[in-house]
């Protein structure tokens, strides 16, 4: 099909990072009749709206996603990079030792972002997409929506957009090993995945066994540390990626991958790694080994079948497939290549989220004005995808050569990795060639920034060591002014 396309009516679906900003990119810079934002949750804020209801309220009918942030999170990314175009990230009310904004500054940031969207009801809270079908002759969606606002079962509605832009991002369906054992561990409520963990007050003196050390098993490892049994166990393949920052403790002991779990009689696990060492007592298993992308809202006709029939976009790709973790289809991580009227923002892993999601959104909308052109057939928007694929796959190889052993499962076609510069600057070159007034509204990218965006890094050490020093003084002055109390009772 001819991939020129011109949506009058959009509609963005998720109201995170990537759905306000594409929101605002699409009325403020867009030439549409009509751009609406649903939102299921009864918040903006995706991931950094952290709903208190953790689970549902057994006389309330409406389901709760909630996010899997955790009280108390700080996050290990600056304001600069956490800045919309044209919105700048308010200097944080923190010290110079801890730059970094807490979970309640970004969601604030978030919150005012889209006060005048939600004032001008371009916003739909409370609103749960159900079903998206690609109509039979392409030129537009089928939306099916679950109207949670009013009390009740949920009021089905259903309409049609010409444009549909997916912002539901990775932090939705967990992943979970398929460790021999994990099914029976899991089904008894004894592991739980970082998505679901809020705390470490409940484990105190437990023995707790992580999965993981990238940021979320981390934070889970040095949380637990002071209260859990000692040691806390963390399972990993291999060294922690350098981004993934942690401060180095004692009381957290690095262990080989795990061959198996067996239940004991007493409901308490046993784990085998795969060095035959043996773990028992465990009382709790954490698991963070990520998420996987999952639209599964959303159908589309079959490619390349004369029948044309409804099949799930995640069925184009099966388990064995080369990088199966991804939305496929995509034309430079956006467009769709079998209908670019569908078009997804946020759906790679990326260091700086907010700018990428700005960059993507901006380019989108300057994609369906028909300002930045793009390939007309299918077959050439799917060359992206495939030239891509084979090129992680060569640099999975040479790794795994250099180092002997498999290459990070980061390292892969759904996280842009080193290649975020190169790919931003490339989107805002054809942004920039269709409107030069935008060069100086985004952001650089280039081998600057990139050096930058990775002093990132060592500053967030910095910051843990600082408040572990001050987390490690409040904890002494505590204890002297309950001897002090006892002393003079």
């Amino acid at each position: 099909m001819d991939s020129s396309v011109h949506p009058k009516r959009i509609l963005v679906i998720g109201g995170g990072v990537c759905g306000l900003v594409s929101l605002r990119n699409l009325i403020e810079y867009g030439s549409f009749d009509e751009v609406q934002l649903v939102e299921r949750r009864d918040d903006v804020g995706g991931v950094w709206y952290l709903d208190e209801h953790g689970t549902n309220n057994a006389s309330e009918k409406k389901p709760r996603w909630p996010s899997p942030a955790y009280p108390g999170l700080i996050g290990n990314v600056l304001p600069e990079f956490l800045s919309f175009s044209d919105a700048p990230f308010p200097e944080p009310p923190t010290t110079p030792e801890q730059p970094f904004p807490t979970l309640k500054e970004t969601y604030n940031y978030l919150r005012n972002f889209a006060d005048q969207y939600l004032k001008q009801a371009k916003i739909q809270l409370n609103t749960e997409v159900v079903r998206v079908e690609e109509l039979q002759d392409g030129t537009g969606w089928n939306v099916v929506t679950r109207d949670w606002s009013t009390a009740g079962e949920g009021k089905t509605l259903s309409n049609v957009w010409d444009g549909v832009v997916v912002c539901t991002g990775w932090y939705d369906k967990p992943l979970w090993p398929k460790t021999e054992g994990m099914d029976i561990v899991k089904e008894k409520g004894l592991a739980l995945h970082a998505k679901w963990y809020r705390g470490p007050q409940e484990y105190t003196g437990k023995r707790a066994f992580i999965i993981g050390n990238g940021n979320s098993s981390n934070d889970i490892a040095s949380h637990l540390a002071p209260l859990a049994q000692n040691p806390v166990y963390r399972s990993i393949r291999r060294p922690s990626l350098r981004h993934f920052v942690s401060l180095p403790d004692s009381r957290i002991q690095d262990v080989a991958p795990v061959r198996r779990f067996t239940l004991q009689e007493d409901d308490k696990i046993t784990a085998e790694l795969q060095d035959h060492t043996i773990i028992k007592d465990i009382d709790i298993v954490f698991i963070g080994s990520g998420y996987i992308p999952n639209p599964s809202f959303l159908y589309v006709r079959t490619p390349n079948s004369p029948s044309f029939s409804l099949a799930p976009l995640m069925s184009q790709i099966s388990a064995e497939a080369p990088q199966p973790r991804r939305i496929p289809s995509l034309h430079r991580h956006i467009l769709y290549a079998y209908n670019p009227s569908l078009a997804f923002i946020g759906s790679v892993m990326c260091f700086t989220p907010f700018t990428i999601a700005d960059v993507s959104s901006m380019w989108l909308t300057l994609a369906w004005t028909n300002e930045v052109e793009y390939p007309s057939t299918s077959k050439d928007l799917l060359q992206f995808e495939k030239d891509r694929i084979e090129d992680i796959e060569r640099r999975r190889e040479i790794e795994a050569q250099e180092t002997g052993r498999e290459a990070s499962s980061l390292f892969t076609y759904s996280a842009l990795g080193s290649s975020e510069e190169d790919y931003a600057a490339g989107l805002k070159q054809e942004i920039v060639s269709s409107r030069p007034e935008l060069a100086k509204v985004l952001p650089e990218w280039n081998d600057e920034r990139r050096i930058w965006r990775q002093t990132m890094y060592p500053v967030k050490y910095q910051s843990l060591r600082w408040l572990k020093v001050q987390r490690e003084k409040k904890a002494s002055i505590e204890e002297n002014v309950v001897i002090n109390s006892t002393a003079t009772c």
